[in-house]
C-alpha cells in the first residue's frame, strides 16, 4: 500500500484529479511525483505516474500538432460501437489483419515499423461498426512508440492482441501482458472493482455502496481513507471482493481493466496447435483465435468474439406510432431502461411512468415495464 504517502503528496494529487486541462494535469502531476518519497513502497507508484506523465506530454504534443495541422496525429477521435486497439510486435501482420477486415488503405510492409502512426478503419458487425486501430509495433522494454501505444491502449474499449504463429506465441504474449501491466492495463478482470464518483458541490459526505465485500477493512476503514487525501464528499461503490488497496488504487486510476481477444495470426504458416498451446501455457483471459489475413481464415470470427468480449447489448427506440429506429443504442450488459430514458433525454427520466418492450427480455411483445427493467441484445 502507498497509504504511507505525506499529507503534502496526498494534497497535491487532489490537485491532479481537480486538474482539468492536459496543461493543470501535467503541472499537478510534476508536482505530486516531486512531493512522493523515493523507496520501495512508493516504486510502483513513481514508475506509473512517470509513465502517465509522459502520455500526457505526448497527448498535449499531439493535440497542438492537430490543431496546427502539422502533420498526422497519434490521436484517435472514438467512432462506431466501440474503439478496438491493435497491439502486436514487429512484422505480426496487425496492418494487414485491419486492411482486410476493414477495406483500409494500411501500409502493408515486412520491413519493422512501417506503421508509424495510428491507421483506422470500421469493421462491420451485423448494423454496427466497431472502429479498429493499426498501431506502431511494440519492443519489450523501451520501444519508440511504446508509451504512445500504451496511450491509446488506454483510451480503447477492447485490446485485440496479434500474434505470429511462426514465433513463440507464448513468449511474444507474455512480453506484451507484461508491457500493458506496466502501464497499469490489466487484461485478467479483476476479482473486486471499486467506482468512486466525488462530489464537487453540496456535503453528501461518503457514501458505500456494498455490491460486494470488503476484505480485512471495513467502511470506516474506506472513509478514513479517503479523508487522508481530502476527499470528504463521494459515492463508493465496491463491487466483488475488494481490498482497501484496491480503494487506494481507485483513487489514483492507475490501474484499468481492459477486455481482449487474443489472435494468432499467419496460422497458414505456422502450426494450429500454437492456439491450444497458448490458452494452457499462458494463461489466456478471453478468448484466442488463430486466423490468416493473407487467406483470410477465421476473419469472418472476429466481429462476434469482440462484440461478446464487449459485454454490450443493442437497444432500438421506437416511438409510439412510428417505425423502429435503424441505429440502436450501444449498453453495457446488464443496463436498464433507466440508462435508455437517460440516453435519450433527462426528460424522459423526470416525467417517466413506462416503457414498452418487444424483444428477448418481453414477456410478451409490447410488455410494460418500470425504469428498473434490466434489457437484452436486440431489444426495442
Amino acid at each position: 500500500m502507498v497509504t504511507n504517502l505525506p499529507a503534502e503528496a496526498k494534497a497535491k494529487w487532489l490537485k491532479v484529479l481537480e486538474a482539468r486541462t492536459l496543461e493543470e494535469k501535467i503541472k499537478a502531476l510534476e508536482e505530486f511525483l516531486s512531493a512522493v518519497p523515493k523507496h520501495k513502497g512508493t516504486e510502483n507508484l513513481r514508475e506509473w505516474a512517470t509513465k502517465r506523465l509522459a502520455e500526457l506530454r505526448d497527448e498535449l504534443e499531439e493535440r497542438k500538432r492537430k490543431a496546427t495541422r502539422r502533420g498526422v496525429s497519434f490521436l484517435v477521435e472514438k467512432e462506431g460501437a466501440a474503439q478496438v486497439v491493435l497491439v502486436g510486435l514487429p512484422n505480426s501482420g496487425k496492418s494487414l489483419l485491419v486492411h482486410k477486415l476493414t477495406g483500409a488503405k494500411t501500409r502493408v510492409s515486412e520491413v519493422p515499423f512501417s506503421t508509424t502512426f495510428p491507421q483506422v478503419g470500421m469493421l462491420r458487425y451485423e448494423d454496427i461498426y466497431f472502429q479498429l486501430v493499426d498501431t506502431p509495433p511494440i519492443l519489450p522494454g523501451k520501444g519508440p512508440y511504446n508509451t504512445k501505444v500504451m496511450g491509446l491502449c488506454r483510451n480503447a474499449d477492447l485490446i485485440l492482441l496479434v500474434l505470429d504463429a511462426t514465433r513463440d506465441v507464448v513468449s511474444d504474449y507474455l512480453a506484451l501482458r507484461r508491457e500493458l501491466e506496466s502501464a497499469g492495463i490489466l487484461l485478467t478482470r479483476p476479482k473486486g472493482r471499486v467506482e468512486i464518483e466525488r462530489f464537487k458541490t453540496g456535503k453528501v459526505g461518503i457514501r458505500v455502496t456494498m455490491m460486494g465485500e470488503l476484505v480485512n477493512a471495513t467502511v470506516e476503514d474506506v472513509k478514513k481513507l479517503l479523508a487522508s487525501y481530502n476527499i470528504y464528499n463521494a459515492h463508493v461503490r465496491i463491487m466483488g471482493s475488494v481490498s482497501l488497496d484496491d480503494v487506494e488504487h481507485a483513487i489514483f486510476g492507475n490501474v484499468l481493466y481492459k477486455p481482449s481477444v487474443t489472435v494468432v495470426n499467419k496460422i497458414d504458416l505456422g502450426d494450429k496447435a500454437v492456439v491450444q498451446e497458448l490458452v494452457s501455457k499462458a494463461g489466456v483471459p478471453g478468448v484466442v483465435v488463430g486466423v490468416s489475413a493473407l487467406t483470410g481464415e477465421g476473419l469472418d470470427k472476429l466481429g462476434e468474439l469482440i462484440f461478446r468480449e464487449l459485454e454490450i447489448i443493442r437497444v432500438y427506440t421506437k416511438s409510439p406510432h412510428g417505425g423502429v429506429s435503424n441505429k440502436p443504442l450501444i449498453l453495457k450488459r446488464g443496463a436498464t431502461v433507466l440508462d435508455v430514458a437517460r440516453r435519450v433525454h433527462d426528460d424522459f427520466v423526470k416525467n417517466f411512468h413506462y416503457a414498452r418492450i418487444w424483444g428477448p427480455s418481453s414477456k410478451y411483445p409490447g410488455e410494460k415495464v418500470g425504469l428498473d427493467h434490466v434489457l437484452m441484445d436486440k431489444d426495442v
